[in-house]
């Protein structure tokens, strides 16, 4: 084979079902520090080093690039060498001919190497594998977990083309989505506010995302500062904040907004200037020390106009910062508690956010309770009970599977 497999020392631990638990994850790629390759490595990590499970990532971009984050020595990494990011830049005809020239290249590596592999499970990540992973003919359980949300699933990106095509497209690739998911032992979403959405499936779970980080400090919640914490993509929302925060700053001019991301710069850098509040509103950096960030401010505000979960706000409960957020599809809802460990917010409401941000500025001990309730709360996401979850499901579904 033309494709490379990196090996490591396989770490030997024996489970309850006396057997070592076999698990084969499809994700396009590790190097780029996303939350959906964040949490992989971090559930994948736990269950080798703490479960005892021989893990092994399939992968099908960034050859010769190291993982962003560091994977536990027993996972063993698979590089079918597809390389789907050549296609960028590309004329739309080019571009359609060499993706299925690819996607038929893909299905034959995936199934040489699952054979290979012979997982017990096989977990798609419902990227490009999803399309045919139903028809590998290995003997491993397929299961499905989403890091997105129906609404915003692939949302479409291509302007050049018009809208009825892009609904049409966009159309095609639910009905496909749909027809192959449910094809799956089980699917795992991340709110059951999202799951509710999934009307076509009964295969559904709900799984949360666990928390990456439960440091030992935490914020005293007197810092006049608040935080946020994301890409500078207009899926964040930030020029909500910022329009949000031009109101807030006219009462409390003492107090910063501070941005941490990186990406579309300008355009929020603008707007900032033209709002004429540059002073208080600063773009920041992403950072690798973002704890210490949470923990030098009292309020965080998510403004995106939607999520897949939303693991920003579980950080910032983690290091006892109250949040402030629009009710956006999908993740607020299923973690914040209104009123008691933070505040939502209608989507899309900039006065209310504006409002809501202010009443916890105004409000010291209300913020310092929310606060200390939220690190109480947070404790739900753990990895130790989610990584719980995963496991009676990978033995039941193990289990029925022999019966069959």
């Amino acid at each position: 084979m033309n494709w490379t497999s990196d090996h490591s020392i396989q770490y030997l631990k024996s489970n309850p079902m006396n057997k070592k638990v076999k698990i084969a994850y499809c994700i396009p790629s590790l190097y780029y520090p996303s939350g959906m390759e964040r949490v992989l490595t971090l559930k994948a990590n736990y269950f080798a080093e703490h479960l005892g499970y021989d893990i092994h990532i399939i992968l099908t971009d960034g050859k010769g690039k190291e993982p962003y984050y560091k994977l536990y020595p027993s996972i063993t990494t698979h590089q079918l060498d597809i390389n789907y990011d050549e296609l960028y830049g590309l004329s739309l005809p080019k571009r359609i001919h060499r993706y299925w020239s690819k996607q038929k290249l893909f299905k034959k590596r995936l199934e040489t190497c699952l054979n290979e592999i012979e997982p017990d499970i096989t977990i798609s990540l419902l990227r490009r594998d999803i399309n045919f992973i139903n028809k590998m003919k290995d003997k491993s359980i397929k299961l499905g977990e989403i890091h997105f949300n129906k609404s915003n699933y692939r949302e479409f990106s291509d302007n050049c083309l018009p809208g009825i095509i892009q609904r049409a497209v966009k159309q095609y690739w639910m009905w496909q989505l749909i027809r192959q998911v449910r094809q799956l032992k089980s699917f795992v979403v991340l709110s059951h506010e999202d799951a509710a959405e999934w009307t076509e499936l009964n295969n559904v779970t709900v799984i949360y995302n666990p928390l990456p980080f439960l440091p030992e400090q935490q914020s005293d919640n007197t810092p006049k500062q608040v935080i946020a914490v994301g890409r500078y993509v207009p899926q964040k929302g930030f020029d909500r904040l910022i329009s949000a925060w031009s109101i807030v700053n006219k009462k409390h001019p003492d107090w910063i907004l501070r941005i941490y991301g990186d990406g579309m710069r300008e355009q929020l850098q603008n707007q900032i200037y033209e709002l004429g509040i540059s002073p208080s509103c600063i773009l920041e950096h992403s950072t690798p020390d973002i704890v210490d960030k949470y923990c030098k401010s009292s309020i965080f505000v998510l403004s995106s106009r939607y999520e897949g979960f939303g693991m920003v706000i579980i950080e910032a409960m983690a290091c006892g910062v109250p949040p402030v957020s629009f009710t956006c599809p999908c993740g607020p809802r299923d973690i914040i508690s209104d009123g008691i460990n933070g505040l939502l917010v209608e989507n899309g409401n900039i006065e209310g956010l504006a409002e809501k941000i202010c009443y916890l500025i105004e409000n010291e001990n209300i913020r310092r309770e929310m606060g200390r309730q939220a690190r109480m709360d947070i404790e739900r996401f753990r990895i130790e009970p989610i990584a719980e979850q995963w496991k009676t499901l990978f033995e039941s579904i193990i289990e029925k599977n022999k019966d069959l």
